[in-house]
């Protein structure tokens, strides 16, 4: 073999090597990836089925039942509600009313099973994503309420 043809063939195989090697990481990359979605996008079937990814917004006052470890609960944006089962010891902090994250798959029943559940660790803490999603949701409660006070009759005299 001339050396012009060794090099061609050790640079080839570096490429190869190297090739390999980027696809492995940005496949390791793409399964750890875990995408946040609120309880709105979730009823607009923006969330996958089958995948991890994380839940957030504010535990529903009046949904907390517990049956030993399992403990199930709902997670709004006040705009939509989500339905969340949880085997395991719930945070000290977790409470009806307050902030939440929660990571895990949703199921075909529409039931979301949480394997982690993450409580807000201060008085003013909220996930930036949960924050977001409940302002939004607020805003559109807003304009919903303004159409229709709009739309009554009598109301533009």
């Amino acid at each position: 073999m001339k050396p012009r043809h060794r090099r061609a063939a050790i640079v080839l195989g570096v490429l190869v090597a190297v090739g390999a090697i980027v696809a492995l990481v940005l496949n390791a990359f793409n399964s750890n990836l875990v995408f946040f979605y609120t309880p709105t996008q979730i009823a607009a079937k923006e969330a996958p089925q089958g995948r991890t990814f994380r839940i957030g917004g504010l535990v529903q006052a009046g949904s907390l039942q517990r049956d030993g470890v399992t403990v199930r609960f709902a997670v709004t944006d006040t705009a939509q509600t989500v339905s969340v089962r949880y085997e395991g010891v719930l945070p000290d902090l977790f409470k009806e009313g307050k902030g939440v994250v929660a990571q895990g798959q949703l199921g075909a029943d529409g039931v979301f099973t949480a394997r982690e559940v993450l409580a807000k660790h201060d008085e003013n803490y909220m996930p930036p994503e949960a924050a977001d999603a409940l302002q939004r949701a607020d805003q559109v409660k807003a304009r919903m309420a303004g159409t229709l006070v709009g739309a009554q009759p009598g109301a533009g005299k």
